[in-house]
């Protein structure tokens, strides 16, 4: 059972990785950067102290994440969890599943952005085995990525360099998903059109408890999500 928050909003607990980044960034390590083609996304800091890197068409930015702190980026955003110490994030989702049906895109280097079943195989982690590694190596692979980002926004400029990398985001998740995210996005916000003695009369709670079994690999740390298992009328 989803939950009762608008836009299909979903809680989770994040562990940021503290595997060491291959560029030496992070006192600990550091998430894969990546970015969502419709979502939007908030950190909300629960303890320990990092950063979340950022790159939008307003050019490249870095946020000081420490308890008490919350950070908000929108779709088109490319962010990048950095851990100095124990950082404990709550994440606030709007769209939840969108980002497993491949809303998220890594980023890449061009060569893999521009093949689709490259993409895939590497952006896939694998249902047995070493998953850890996978999500490794897919995170490694993001922040080389991440580099020629840089680099072509000194370039060419924050704007040119995101509006090249939008365009790969959008060719790699196709219409469906693209479909499926604006169609949320479409829906009315939660009351309109509707009397407040209309809104009321529905007026219901849901309830549940965080993942209690082994958290899973993100693209940033291992998760471990609020759903909804109970509702009360």
């Amino acid at each position: 059972m989803s939950t009762p928050m608008p836009g299909g909003t979903q809680l989770t607990r994040l562990a940021v990785y503290d595997w060491p980044a291959p560029d030496g960034v992070g006192l600990v390590g550091s998430g894969a950067p990546h970015l969502h083609t419709v979502s939007t996304e908030a950190y909300v800091v629960l303890g320990g102290h990092g950063s979340v890197h950022t790159i939008t068409p307003s050019g490249a930015a870095v946020h000081e994440l420490r308890p008490g702190v919350a950070v908000w980026f929108t779709a088109g955003t490319v962010h990048r969890a950095v851990n100095d110490g124990d950082l404990d994030v709550l994440v606030v989702m709007s769209d939840a599943g969108l980002a497993e049906a491949g809303d998220a895109v890594l980023t890449f280097p061009g060569a893999v952005l521009a093949d689709p079943e490259r993409y895939r195989a590497e952006a896939a982690l694998p249902r047995d085995g070493d998953v850890a590694a996978a999500a490794r190596h897919r995170r490694d692979l993001a922040i080389e990525g991440l580099a020629e980002l840089y680099d072509a926004v000194e370039r060419i400029g924050p704007v040119d360099a995101m509006a090249r990398l939008h365009a790969a985001a959008e060719r790699l998740v196709g219409p469906a998903v693209l479909a499926a995210g604006r169609a949320r996005l479409a829906r009315p916000a939660a009351g309109e059109g509707r009397s407040p003695a209309d809104l009321m009369s529905t007026a219901r709670v849901a309830a549940g408890e965080a993942w209690t079994g082994e958290p899973g690999y993100g693209m940033c740390g291992r998760l471990r999500p609020w759903p909804a298992t109970k509702e009360e009328r």
